[in-house]
């Protein structure tokens, strides 16, 4: 059942002009300021607007901020002194991720219903157990809880219910017991399983367990099918004529681009280079003279490896933080003695070394908007500090820990300082993948022998 009837009933406002109480405008450089509940300087712009229920003018506040994981976001919300209407939306202000994202929740217990949900334009949220379904673009972004999606489907539901009542539409029954099942979800008196699948890749569901593991949540990563594409409105690129191949081996090439933080113009260098006792990789880097940004990505110049690749390093010697260290966009790391597991894509395709890789998982976990300030759960801040604590002692030398990486593509490297003797505190396993892998991989459905054939009997 599509809940095609859960938009929010128009736009916060129309402008008419701006309000004398405008707040300064932020200077160019800081226009998307992070999101802080201590920056006195971080004030929403407010302008004066017309509201489209009683006609009266309202107040529109927006604040343009910036969420670690989510690039830039323009936080909307509309309200009217005269009948008291108000209206809130989040809008994405950054681009278009590389892949869609998937968040799979089965939520088991009354806590599940407060986690924090960042839903874009263009996601698409399921509950299989009801076969409800609210389709992309029928509803403004939002910045809520699980509880909170539910209480918006039901509010859309509900609004033309009268309507319905009145013209005896048969209808109108069949949406009042549905309303019920939903309004029972957010009691959770039986596990449900709500999916929140956007094409963006700018959604967001909170894992209240950081930086362990969550159980109740699987974060898929897939490419986008051509219709997400033309629905996203990216146009596909012409094809052309096949270049003609040179040696870029010893070339630095150059392309202009964007900043991602500050999006001013900026120059991406790609160098292609070979590893020793390994093999060729295509290292891409980002220098911004605007703001002094820098960022670098990896990504493997040869094909997928028939074999998985399984990398264990017992950390016994602060020189172990010195090892270069290359982890594609496939692999995942796993930190046992701080129960730790960094899922595959999270971080990208970096060539690094381990301690570079430990300083940018740490950051990663403890500076998650959604764990730090006034709102934060005390006992999760506890246990965010006590993991910061063990991986600077772990980078420091302090503590010995095991260091794991599982690339079921076989394209990530770590240095072995003893090369070419073997490594007695690292160990290199080669595995068959499962068909599970293969098929993240994009293998069960790729034919590599005899398409030709297939080709031309198809012609």
């Amino acid at each position: 059942m599509a809940a095609s009837g859960a938009v929010e009933p128009g736009p916060p406002g129309a402008a008419v002009a701006p309000s004398p109480a405008l707040a300064p405008p932020p200077a160019p450089d800081h226009l998307f300021r992070p999101i802080s509940a201590e920056d006195e300087e971080q004030q929403p712009t407010e302008i004066e607007s017309l509201c489209m229920n009683c006609y009266c003018n309202g107040m529109t506040r927006l604040l343009l901020t910036k969420i670690p994981f989510f690039r830039e976001i323009i936080v909307s919300s509309f309200s009217c002194e005269h009948c008291g209407w108000n209206n809130t939306e989040i809008q994405s202000a950054g681009r278009v991720q590389d892949q869609g994202v998937r968040y799979t929740l089965t939520v088991r217990a009354p806590e599940d219903m407060n986690r924090e949900v960042v839903k874009t334009d263009s996601a698409t949220t399921r509950i299989p157990e009801l076969d409800f379904e609210i389709p992309a673009f029928s509803q403004k972004g939002a910045l809520t809880t699980v509880e909170g999606l539910i209480t918006r489907a039901i509010s859309g539901l509900e609004q033309d219910q009268p309507a319905r009542r009145a013209n005896k539409d048969a209808t109108a029954e069949r949406i009042d017991e549905f309303i019920v099942k939903l309004k029972e979800l957010k009691q959770v008196a039986s596990p449900f399983t709500l999916i929140i699948d956007d094409p963006s890749g700018n959604s967001f569901v909170e894992n209240p367990h950081a930086p362990q593991k969550d159980d109740a949540l699987v974060i898929t990563h897939y490419n986008r099918t051509q219709h997400q594409e033309e629905m996203l409105g990216l146009q596909e690129e012409a094809p052309g004529e096949k270049p003609e191949e040179e040696d870029l081996r010893n070339e630095v090439l150059q392309f202009n681009t964007n900043c991602p933080e500050c999006n001013a113009p900026a120059q991406t260098n790609m160098k292609l280079v070979q590893i020793p006792h390994f093999k060729e990789v295509i290292i891409m880097a980002t220098n911004c003279e605007n703001c002094g940004h820098r960022t670098n990505e990896v990504k493997s110049g040869g094909a997928v490896e028939p074999l998985g690749t399984r990398i264990t390093l017992h950390i016994t010697d602060p020189s172990d933080m010195t090892r270069d260290l290359l982890k594609s966009e496939t692999c995942s790391v796993e930190i046992p003695e701080l129960e730790f597991e960094l899922g595959m894509a999270v971080l990208g395709g970096k060539f690094t070394t381990l301690e570079g890789l430990l300083k940018d998982i740490r950051e990663l976990v403890t500076k998650n908007p959604f764990t730090l300030g006034d709102s934060s759960n005390p006992c999760q801040k506890e246990r965010l500090q006590e993991f910061s604590q063990k991986m600077d002692q772990i980078i420091e030398g302090n503590m010995k820990a095991h260091f794991i990486m599982d690339d079921p593509a076989g394209n990530s490297y770590l240095q072995n300082v003893y090369a070419p003797e073997d490594d007695p505190e690292m160990k290199v396993e080669r595995y068959k993948r499962t068909f599970d892998q293969n098929e993240e991989l994009g293998l069960n459905d790729m034919k590599t022998e005899g398409y030709e054939a297939g080709l031309a009997s198809q012609r």
